[in-house]
């Protein structure tokens, strides 16, 4: 059964920082891409960024360019998000995710479709 489990999520104010993590169990392969998203009340689920099975490539959608900075650490099953310059309309519920296929290796913008596996989500909230 694989399982993500996603922490790091918290309340802070407009320029703050936060770092998530995303740890990972009982996936198969290493070859699997990891990815991002978020959701915020009322709106669709929004696929941030994206990080090859490597850890060498890498994806980022416009409006967390330059202030968000995915990494992973395959040793320890571990995907990181390190959010800086955070801004309120941050301020959603982050979901990480892995897949294999196309998400292995991070081409570009990926859906939700592409992953198959998912974590429960944890809450950032920005503050004005």
């Amino acid at each position: 059964q694989v399982l993500l489990v996603e922490s790091g999520g918290g309340s802070v104010q407009s320029g703050g920082s936060l770092r998530l993590s995303c740890t990972a169990s009982g996936l198969r392969s290493e070859r699997y891409g990891m990815g991002w998203f978020r959701q915020a009340p009322g709106k669709e689920r929004e696929g941030i960024a994206c990080i090859n099975w490597r850890g060498s490539a890498a994806y980022y959608v416009d409006s967390v360019k330059g202030r968000f900075t995915i990494s992973r650490d395959n040793g320890k099953d571990t995907m990181y998000l390190q959010m800086d310059n955070l801004k309120p309309e941050d301020t959603a519920l982050y979901y990480c995710a892995a897949g294999g296929g196309t998400a292995q290796f991070c081409p570009g913008f990926l859906g939700p479709s592409e992953f198959k596996n998912w974590g429960q989500g944890t809450q950032v909230t920005v503050s004005s």
